[in-house]
């Protein structure tokens, strides 16, 4: 231990010139995810006309506010507010919409920024925790990253970190590499780092115990620096905020009982869940979205080396078994997986992923609409005894070519149940067969079934006949479900959509839903109504942002010279409020089952809400008549009545549509 007295003195200045632990800042906002139902809150607390009036000067008009449009210049008004349905139209330029669509034409804002702006009008907190955690979140990240700081400097600038960065050069790590993921060294003390930011981020014992820095002694005698001996690996979430550390020991400590295991994380914090974390995912998912890929590595320098090398489409799990929240994280960028470490086939092997379930999960998510989608999944095999940054560093070459070939997962499942056996007599034959028997029971389609069941015949030396017959016959070795915590369509959808669905929806209106939501289950007709489905027809600004998003993955699919059936149904993208939207739209029942219903409930929707629109325009129309009569303007009264005319001509031609799709109609005023 020693030489650590001097630490604090000696370290003053960070490698950008600044102080090492300044005083305490005012504390920053942080940004989180938005409550469940945050759009519906906000407009249940304001009302349209309190929002429009700010702008546009109302008056009464029976049960709707008039006045002049802001967005085109008029002299007789045809901006209407309407209270009982949130809504604002102008029947002159055409525009209309709800709160959030106002704020967004007058001031030019994308939906977020409204939502934003409109929340802090109504006193809607748009975070599932209160404003006073958000500061607190704020100052633990603050902490936090006092530490990295303190222990960067340390492994740079201080003879304490020297072996340590000189094991990180010897590993081929560079000095760019090192300073961009800011590695750092925590000195072989107990107290060191909670000193440091005690003394000059005024961090108290209840701050570093909550970000996971110190570790109760017990019996009241206080706490010590939970990370010792070991090269720092900052750990951040997709945005880059810092959530957690990861801990190294030298090789030369690796067998050292006294400071615990080889990797060790930051345990459970308000910032940190392992469960839901994956290393480098906030410099990868760029990567990720353009490939498409995701590589997933065990450790921390495999990923790093990875990066340093320009494979950025590489993450690690810090050396647990793959979870539902990791699949689900992974799936918001990329639809492929490829695993380059230690696989197990069983899931049963701690800190190995699970083949099996990973090959469930591609068939299950193939058979539902909602959440993300996962296409395929394969093995990365490296040279015996290699691990991945050895590959990388070593030979760039072999790992590209692994990585863009990899072994697929059925085929890799096969080889392992024929190697886990001696084929050489017939009960290990047997117990091969039985082995992959609900591998292949697994694949829906019997193509490939047929195909999968052939190899396997080969590798085992058995006839495929008594394969096919394996698969038949019931037994109760099938898997037909997984077990809690297990990754599977529902866990992952479930990890991937968190809040109420009811809340989220109510933020727009059930024909606007009931529209977007086939839209999300059918990405190839979005290129048959990208030109007729106008923004008017949506008059929440939520669900006009999310077909925004949806029109843009369509125009970017086809820029990119890719074919329309090769579009996302959810692309990635979109995020915020509008995904969210999107995610419990797909999670809802009662989806369509064919195309072609698909199509038909498309069209039906989109007249409805078109009639929608017509009805409020003829419902205007009769009440400028009657005020016109009133006044006893003429000619404003001939003009109204042609207008009401060319109205009532547009809605029969509707009224036909409507019966013509199927719709049944109901009334003089047609569907409702």
């Amino acid at each position: 231990m020693g030489g650590v007295g001097g630490i604090l003195p000696r370290i003053g200045l960070d490698t950008h010139g600044q102080p090492l632990c300044p005083p305490p800042k005012p504390f920053e906002e942080v940004s989180q995810p938005m409550a469940s139902g945050s759009v519906a809150e906000v407009k249940s607390r304001l009302a349209v006309a309190d929002v429009v009036g700010e702008t546009v000067q109302l008056r009464k008009a029976g049960t709707t506010f008039k006045g002049l449009c802001p967005f085109h210049g008029e002299k007789t008004p045809s901006f209407v507010v309407t209270p009982a349905r949130d809504s604002w139209k102008c029947f002159g330029c055409g525009k209309g919409g709800d709160i959030f669509t106002f704020v967004m034409e007058r001031d030019n804002l994308p939906f977020g920024e409204a939502l934003t702006l409109l929340a802090a009008k109504a006193g809607v907190v748009l975070d599932e925790r209160s404003r006073a955690e958000d500061v607190r979140r704020a100052r633990l990240r603050e902490v936090l990253e006092g530490a990295v700081s303190f222990y960067h400097a340390i492994l740079i600038s201080h003879d304490l970190g020297k072996p340590a960065l000189e094991y990180l050069h010897s590993r081929g790590f560079t000095d760019a590499t090192i300073e961009s993921q800011r590695i750092g060294w925590a000195p072989e003390s107990w107290d060191a780092c909670s000193k440091a930011l005690s003394a000059k981020r005024g961090a108290t014992p209840e701050e570093l115990d909550a970000v996971g820095l110190t570790t109760d002694r017990g019996g009241g005698r206080g706490a010590y620096d939970r990370f010792r001996a070991r090269i720092i690996f900052p750990i951040r979430d997709a945005n880059g905020k810092i959530t957690g550390l990861g801990g190294r020991l030298l090789p030369v400590d690796d067998t050292r009982g006294d400071h615990g295991p080889k990797y060790l994380n930051s345990a459970a914090t308000p910032l940190f869940d392992k469960s839901r974390t994956l290393y480098l995912i906030d410099k990868a998912k760029t990567a990720i979205r353009k490939s498409g890929t995701a590589v997933l590595v065990e450790g921390y320098t495999d990923a790093l080396m990875a990066h340093q090398s320009g494979f950025e489409n590489v993450v690690a799990s810090m050396g647990t078994a793959l979870t539902p929240a990791q699949v689900a994280l992974l799936l918001r960028y990329g639809s492929k997986i490829v695993l380059a470490y230690d696989v197990d086939a069983a899931g049963a092997k701690a800190g190995a992923f699970g083949a099996t379930e990973l090959l469930r999960l591609v068939t299950e998510l193939a058979g539902v609409a909602d959440g993300p989608s996962l296409v395929d999944v394969g093995i990365v095999k490296l040279p015996d005894g290699k691990d991945p940054d050895e590959v990388v560093r070593d030979e760039p070459d072999v790992w590209r070519a692994a990585v863009e070939r990899p072994i697929p997962v059925v085929e890799y499942l096969i080889e392992e149940a024929a190697n886990a056996h001696d084929l050489r007599d017939l009960g290990g034959r047997k117990r091969a067969v039985d082995a992959i028997k609900p591998t292949l029971r697994i694949l829906r389609d019997p193509v490939i079934r047929d195909g999968y069941a052939a190899a396997a015949a080969r590798r085992i030396g058995v006839d495929e006949s008594t394969i096919r017959e394996a698969i038949r016959r019931p037994g109760g070795d099938a898997p037909t479900s997984l077990q809690d915590g297990k990754i599977s369509a529902d866990s992952v959808r479930a990890a991937d959509l968190e809040g109420d669905l009811g809340a989220i929806l109510a933020g727009v209106s059930p024909p606007e839903a009931e529209l977007l939501r086939l839209l999300l289950l059918a990405p190839t007709e979005r290129l048959r109504v990208r030109e007729t489905l106008g923004d008017e027809l949506f008059s929440s600004g939520l669900a006009r942002s999310l077909w925004h998003g949806l029109r843009a993955g369509l125009d970017a699919t086809l820029e990119a010279g890719g074919a329309p059936t090769s579009m996302e149904q959810l692309p990635a993208a979109i995020q915020g409020e509008e995904r969210r939207l999107a995610q419990a739209l797909l999670a809802r029942d009662g989806q369509p089952v064919s195309v072609e219903r698909v199509r038909i409930g498309i069209d039906q929707t989109a007249l409805r809400l078109e009639a929608d629109r017509l009805d409020e325009a003829m419902a205007w129309s009769r009440s400028e008549i009657a005020e016109a009569e009133r006044a006893t303007d003429a000619p404003r009264v001939r003009e109204l009545m042609e207008r009401e005319r060319d109205l009532g001509a547009k809605r029969k031609v509707l009224d036909r549509r409507l019966m013509a799709s199927g719709v049944m109609t109901a009334g003089k005023g047609g569907l409702r």
